[in-house]
């Protein structure tokens, strides 16, 4: 199983993957912490990014993905991560040290993390 962070996330469902993250996803069941949920709706608010949660294909990849709950023991080990970045990846790098299991992100801060399992893209 791989944790996925909310731009894996989102560009599993555009279709903008790159080969390596294709392959491991192809291989793996897909998990994410409940926060990317909350991360989608705020980007879509935000008019960042276009994507409605009511929309039957989004919830139906939704419904595919294990959902990790935050937990008190991943909100105490995202205070104490060995990197900083958002409090959302803070949650979502937590989640991959208490259920250890590999995060697949892009995400440069997450990445310098010699705590957090990272999915190898390389």
């Amino acid at each position: 199983m791989l944790n996925l962070d909310t731009h894996v996330l989102l560009y599993a469902v555009s279709g903008e993957l790159t080969e390596r993250e294709s392959k491991l996803l192809r291989g793996q069941p897909w998990s994410i912490s409940a926060i990317v949920v909350w991360e989608i709706a705020k980007l879509a608010q935000l008019g960042r990014i276009e994507v409605d949660l009511n929309d039957r294909q989004v919830l139906r990849v939704l419904r595919s993905v294990h959902l990790w709950p935050i937990t008190a023991d991943i909100a105490r080990t995202s205070t104490r991560l060995d990197v900083r970045g958002d409090s959302a990846d803070e949650l979502i790098g937590a989640t991959s040290i208490v259920h250890e299991i590999p995060l697949l992100t892009r995400d440069r801060h997450l990445r310098r993390s010699q705590e957090i399992p990272l999915a190898s893209t390389s």
